[in-house]
Formats: C-alpha cells, sequence, structure tokens
C-alpha cells in the first residue's frame, strides 16, 4: 500500500478524470468511485507490495492505492484502458467483463499455496458480482482449499443502474454470510452513475 495517499487525493484524483472525459478528452468508458476511500484506505493498509490484487472496471483507487503513479495511471485513462487497467509490476489487475477476474484470482492463489509462497491475494468485486454462481462457487472453493485469498465484495446497492436488492426482490442481497472468514463486505454510495461522470455520458 501507498501510506503516504490521503482520501483527499483520491478524491482530487478521480475529479480530475471526471473533468477530463466530461470535456471529451477521454473518449472510452470510464466507472468512477467515490465515499469508498476511507475503506480502501483502510483495506489497503494489510495489502503488501508482494500480494496480488484483481479488480472489476472501477480500480482508478486501487492502482493508486497498490503503487501505480498517478501520472501513468491517468495516462492509461486516457488512452482508453479505464475499465481494464492492468500493471503487472505493482501486481494488480482489472477486467472489464463481470467476474472475469474472479477465476484468474483464485489461479494465483492455487500457484501461491501449492508453492508454499509469502503472497496472498486481494479480489475486489461488487455486489451485484457477488450474487452470480461463479463468485459463490469461487469464493466456498476458496475457503474449503484454505485458499490465500481473501474477497472484498464492495457493496453500492446497485446492478448498474438497478438496486440489486429489488433485482432479486428482497431487502437485502447477501448470497456470503459476512462471517466467512475469506470475505469481506463494505458498503458504500457514489456521487457518479454507473459510468460516466454525469454530462456527457450516462447509462
Amino acid at each position: 500500500m501507498v501510506d503516504h495517499l490521503t482520501a483527499a487525493d483520491l478524491e482530487t484524483f478521480e475529479s480530475q478524470i471526471a473533468e477530463l472525459f466530461n470535456s471529451g478528452q477521454i473518449r472510452a468508458p470510464i466507472h468512477l468511485a467515490d465515499g469508498n476511500e476511507d475503506e480502501l484506505i483502510a483495506i489497503f493498509a494489510n495489502i503488501r507490495e508482494q500480494d496480488w490484487v484483481f479488480c472489476s472496471w472501477r480500480s482508478h483507487y486501487h492502482c493508486l492505492l497498490k503503487g501505480v503513479s498517478p501520472e501513468i495511471l491517468r495516462e492509461e485513462i486516457l488512452s482508453g484502458r479505464s475499465i481494464s487497467l492492468c500493471f503487472p509490476d505493482q501486481r494488480i489487475y482489472s477486467s472489464a467483463i463481470v467476474g472475469g477476474s474472479i477465476p484468474i484470482a483464485v489461479g494465483v492463489a492455487m500457484g501461491i499455496a501449492r508453492h508454499d509462497m509469502p503472497e496472498h491475494v486481494w479480489c475486489f468485486i461488487g455486489d451485484m458480482t457477488a450474487e452470480m454462481g461463479m463468485a459463490t462457487s469461487a469464493i466456498k472453493f476458496a475457503s474449503q482449499m484454505k485458499l490465500p485469498i481473501t474477497f472484498i465484495v464492495e457493496d453500492n446497492g446497485l446492478s448498474v443502474m438497478t438496486p440489486t436488492q429489488l433485482v432479486w426482490g428482497k431487502e437485502e442481497a447477501h448470497v456470503q454470510p459476512p462471517s466467512m472468514e475469506n470475505v469481506f463486505r463494505y458498503q458504500y454510495r457514489s456521487k457518479y452513475p454507473h459510468a460516466g461522470a454525469g454530462v456527457r455520458v450516462e447509462f
């Protein structure tokens, strides 16, 4: 983790990206974060340099906290790779495919376990992704095999623009019990729409 970054630093970076997108300088999709700065800073305090981080399409904060420089990250976003940011040197990978990073993360954790390596995998997924069979199977398998992986459910209460609980017709959409040792869930609300920055494109 980059221990000198503050919530204000993260917010400033994302605000700059929002401005670039709304002005048309970013011509590919972006997914912005907001309202989860403190939670991520606390989580990344436990993530070491040798650990692996796998994310979804909303990974700007994660990249910064894993050590990617703001300048390099901004260039990648301007180049149209906001939703699929990958930085091998910092061991952080993201996927624009829903749940796409989950099997890769589990595979890396299996390799670490087989070779008895001092590394850990952190897999960040959304609350709707956590409802998918791919996620529930992976979490159960990883727990049963005692793999060195932690799943972080980033719960913003939405499946794209629809409340997750409405999709499933219930008050709470928690498939995985909060007490599972390899799952950690936090809740937040963002000022940004699912995609874009609320001015030029919103869907």
